[in-house]
């Protein structure tokens, strides 16, 4: 192993491996390594520029070391330290990350001469294996840590599991519909490790060993970050990756949607009948199939004749608009021949030239292709900005893949296996880049997924197309409280989930009142959902444009009878008056990465037991949140931090460091407000 000091950044070459560690914010080290000949020098996520900061870099010689027992005597070490995080070096290229002078990663090796567990030697397991790719110039890599007994492992984005602790867990590094992979962690011993790094993968945060593959790349990137509070791990990484934009004033309360508005008429008449119940939308969302054909990118004039005086008609009631665009294009599309002609859509490997089979035969768009992102804004520009569109609804953003072969997709520059959980964030940037240039320079825009650093391109996120039950909405706890971990802190989900069989079952209206009480503590207030049953008649017999594919069923606040219509109306009422508490939220996320709605260690993390919960959460810093996630339950146990509480129902004073239990009437949640 041979060590040098690079104008402050520690680098190592030891058998055609280059290792590179710098420093990358305060406190902060950025590690990288590659088997090319020099690294590609791809940000990714780590786009913001970072103060420099006294780093000191020191290569000891076998006599000077007698630090850790771990190394070997009669070798060369070598340590950087950037303020409190320290990476040290052995002569097999070991990396071993600190805290201060407490270890907190140690890559796993168990071979010659590189563990002073003899037994173990004789294993041939490196700590960085590259095997490449057959028939390709990229490597596999996989990169081993030594587990941590008791630690606590949290972010990673959005997954569909009952699990708020993501250790013990194997995640797919992978986008699909309603799974995002953001690999930023939050460890319960005080740091974070960004796994910097857009290919296709897994983590897996097993008890023996930590294992982060990625299954095409060229180089090892990943940045590492100490503090000692969560929320001070989420500002350090939101410097690095990029702040959230101010969320406007006037997107803060309700949104209305479907599945599916089909007209014009429909939108306004909508529109008409909140006005007269005076209930004040903030935005109004047209849902897909509005078009003729997927990838035409415009309203189907048989339905929709004059776009403009509707949206006109909209903002006069303070109303604004989005509509829905898919990245998907039909070979039948008017765009279709020349885009494929300009080599704007993803290409495939083997096999026809289709990516997308639903309703259509589609190849999906090239994001990372500056011509595809210039075209496709261009038209709907034409189409739907140019009439007064306000943002736009970016669903099926992983993209969604009519089958995940990623093996057999490429992009403009690469394979998609090397970089395809970025395609959402390149997506967002085709109407984020130019928008943001535009109007009052305010973009809001709403996607099915997101990568890291999609948090400063404007994106909300919704958690996909979940099922209408209760075990589902447990589990969007759990994905909203991770993916806000994980620096993305514009988070939503279909109020009452997104498949639903029958808008009459009694079950399901409970349902809808427990999932709608946690949408007015969450950061989007968006009702959504396709509602069954499929008996209503399309518009035409046409087997394209705007009027041949079903619509649910009504899902406005009175579609679900008087009673149910009362409770939300009370909440809607509620999210209301929190306006001024919820822009502070907002001004905090812009400010300093927090997430809206927090674990309970994220605001209390000296308590230990907050560490342990997942049925309750705190919404900012003030109130804490227990929703309701069984039908028929109307009771239940909330922990309470040290401190004085007040149960919002009755306004009982409450001590905390304990559990009690409260009521949960079908029209309440409990909520505790932090005195």
């Amino acid at each position: 192993m041979y060590f040098f000091d690079d104008c402050g950044a520690l680098v190592a070459k030891h058998r055609g491996e280059t290792l590179r560690i710098e420093p990358w914010g305060k406190d902060s080290l950025r590690v990288r390594a590659t088997m090319f000949s020099s690294f590609t020098d791809y940000a990714w996520a780590l786009t913001e520029e970072v103060p420099i900061t006294d780093t000191t870099v020191k290569i000891y010689s076998p006599e000077e070391w007698d630090g850790d027992p771990y190394i070997p005597d009669g070798n060369p070490v070598a340590v950087i330290v950037n303020g409190r995080a320290k990476a040290v070096v052995n002569f097999a290229g070991v990396i071993s990350l600190y805290k201060d002078d407490k270890l907190m990663l140690r890559e796993y090796y168990r071979s010659y001469g590189g563990t002073i567990s003899r037994g173990s030697r004789c294993l041939k397991l490196v700590n960085r294996e590259w095997k490449g790719v057959i028939g390709g110039s990229d490597f596999t890599l996989n990169l081993k840590f030594d587990a941590n007994e008791g630690e606590k492992i949290f972010g990673m984005g959005q997954y569909q599991q009952p699990y708020l602790d993501m250790k013990g867990n194997m995640v797919e590094l992978a986008q699909r519909n309603s799974q995002n992979s953001v690999p930023f962690m939050i460890s319960s011993w005080g740091y974070g490790l960004l796994w910097n790094n857009p290919a296709v993968g897994r983590v897996t945060f097993g008890k023996n060993f930590t294992e982060w593959i990625a299954r095409s790349t060229k180089d090892m990137d990943y940045w590492f970050t100490v503090a000692d509070t969560p929320k001070e791990i989420v500002a350090a990484y939101a410097d690095v990756t990029g702040h959230a934009p101010m969320f406007p004033e006037n997107l803060m309360g309700l949104w209305q949607c479907k599945l599916r508005y089909r007209t014009q008429a429909e939108v306004l008449e909508v529109a008409h009948a909140y006005e007269k119940e005076g209930i004040k939308i903030d935005q109004i969302v047209i849902d897909f199939f509005h078009w003729t054909l997927q990838g035409d990118w415009k309203f189907d004039k048989k339905y929709w004749p004059d776009v403009k005086a509707m949206v006109d008609e909209l903002h006069a009631m303070g109303i604004k608009v989005i509509v829905s665009v898919w990245p998907s294009v039909d070979r039948k599309s008017e765009n279709f021949y020349p885009m494929m002609e300009q080599g704007l859509l993803i290409r495939t490997e083997r096999g026809a030239d289709q990516t997308y089979d639903y309703q259509g035969d589609c190849v999906e768009i090239d994001p990372f292709n500056p011509a595809t992102r210039e075209y496709v804004w261009n038209v709907c520009k034409k189409n739907y900005y140019d009439y007064g569109i306000d943002a736009f609804w970016l669903d099926n953003s992983e993209p969604d893949y009519g089958v995940y072969d990623f093996e057999n997709y490429r992009y403009m520059d690469m394979p998609a296996l090397s970089c395809s959980n970025m395609y959402p964030q390149m997506y967002s940037r085709i109407f984020y880049d130019k928008m943001s240039t535009m109007g009052d320079g305010t973009v809001v825009n709403l996607l099915r997924s997101c990568w890291a650093g999609s948090q400063k391109y404007g994106n909300v996120i919704w958690s996909g197309d979940v099922p209408s039950t209760f075990q589902a909405f447990y589990e969007q706890l759990q994905a909203g409280l991770n993916i806000g971990l994980a620096g993305i802190p514009w988070w939503t989900t279909d109020i009452g989930g997104f498949m639903t069989d029958d808008v009459n079952d009694p079950d399901f209206r409970q349902l809808l009142i427990r999932w709608y009480q946690f949408a007015v503590y969450s950061a989007v207030f968006r009702m959504h959902g396709d509602r069954g049953p499929y008996d209503i008649p399309p518009l035409d017999d046409r087997d394209w444009g705007g009027g041949y594919l079903h619509t649910g069923q009504p899902n406005e606040l009175w579609s679900y009878g008087e009673d149910n219509y009362r409770i939300m109306k009370k909440y809607y009422d509620i999210r209301i008056e929190m306006h001024d508490y919820i822009r502070k939220l907002y001004e905090e996320a812009h400010t300093n990465g927090s997430p809206l709605i927090r674990t309970m260690f994220y605001e209390f993390p000296d308590d230990a037991t907050c560490w342990e919960l997942q049925d309750q959460y705190m919404f900012g810093d003030r109130y804490l949140c227990a929703p309701i996630f069984a039908l028929n339950q109307f009771e239940r146990e909330v922990y309470l931090p040290k401190g004085s509480w007040k149960l919002t129902s009755t306004g009982e004073i409450m001590e905390g460091g304990c559990k009690v239990k409260v009521a949960a009437p079908i029209d309440y949640m409990p909520v505790f407000e932090k005195q």
